[in-house]
């Protein structure tokens, strides 16, 4: 028996990246419900002029998340579909469209405070809190926050939905009023910021076909299995041949 074939599979198994990462771990950081946490924005290697990387994600279309086609420029089966719905002017088909788009998730590279020796990894936030970011980097006052001598740290805090009354957790950030240095060594310093994985490779990238099957399997009523009806979401009854005739006429 090969033990560390065991745990590389179950780390597959794991990984809630929803790509090719072995160690979820490893790559993001989460930040914890309920607690604050000091975080230090550095340069992303990759792109050293932006430290953010814009992403966009089908959920719940056959697995917990697709990589969007387009964010490599590449023909989306998916999102050509969505924008045929759009297209037609029929409501129905329009809310459709709107719950088939893919939807922008945005990632930085951070140090997190008492746990350097991790390296760099990936946050993952939404709009809010990328636009609350960007604010305060726009802010000449701060200055560049992720300068590795005199940058600032940001302290993340995750508030419980049963506090705050809302559906989902509210993610606050607050930027430190102190400039400080990314970490004391220099040479520990060079290695957080050469040594950082491309953020896309750690997604996997289904090919066209791929996503067409998904996209099938998605709109059409699933057939049974087990004897047992499953249940799946799918597009409404009413206009559904024509959902059908308009897949046809976009791939066939």
């Amino acid at each position: 028996m090969n033990l560390d074939e065991i745990k590389n599979r179950l780390n597959k198994l794991n990984n809630k990246g929803g790509g090719g990462s072995s160690d979820y771990k490893n790559n993001f950081w989460r930040p914890p419900v309920g607690e604050k946490s000091q975080v230090r924005l550095v340069p992303y290697a990759h792109n050293k002029d932006f430290p953010f990387i814009e992403l966009y994600f089908y959920f719940g279309i056959g697995k917990p998340r697709m990589i969007a086609l387009t964010n490599f420029d590449e023909s989306d089966p998916i999102m050509e579909f969505a924008n045929q719905l759009r297209k037609s002017g029929d409501k129905e088909n329009m809310e459709l469209a709107k719950k088939l788009y893919p939807k922008l998730r945005i990632f930085a590279p951070v140090v997190v405070r008492g746990e350097e020796d991790k390296g760099v990894r990936f946050w993952e936030f939404g709009k809010m809190v990328y636009q609350e970011l960007l604010g305060v980097m726009a802010d000449e006052d701060y200055g560049d926050i992720t300068a590795v001598q005199n940058g600032r740290d940001i302290t993340v805090e995750v508030i419980p939905a049963a506090e705050t009354g809302k559906m989902f957790n509210t993610t606050t950030i607050r930027v430190k009023p102190n400039q400080t240095a990314l970490i004391g060594d220099a040479s520990k310093a060079e290695g957080l910021l050469t040594n950082q994985k491309n953020l896309v490779s750690l997604f996997k990238k289904y090919s066209f076909e791929e996503m067409k099957g998904e996209l099938q399997s998605y709109l059409k009523p699933a057939e049974e299995d087990g004897g047992k009806q499953t249940e799946v979401v799918a597009a409404p009854s009413k206009g559904k041949q024509n959902l059908d005739s308009k897949l046809d006429e976009l791939f066939d």
